[in-house]
């Protein structure tokens, strides 16, 4: 009966990290999916800073006037 809990013991550790990577790599290839999400958010913000690059250059004319 000893030797059967030290075998588990043992193997708790390999299990339980094989497990962890498991559902790590499950989580990343959700996460995959969701990157045309991410590229609308940066083409978003990439017009949102040559907008805001486009306002400070008029400032920046107007104050030389």
């Amino acid at each position: 009966m000893e030797t059967l809990l030290l075998g588990l013991a043992v193997l708790a550790c390999p299990v339980g990290m094989g497990v962890m990577m498991w559902m790590m790599a499950r989580g990343h290839r959700q996460g995959c999916d969701q990157g045309s999400d991410k590229e609308q958010q940066i083409a978003l913000l990439r017009a949102e800073i040559d907008q805001l690059k486009a306002e400070r250059a008029a400032d920046r004319t107007r104050s030389e006037s």
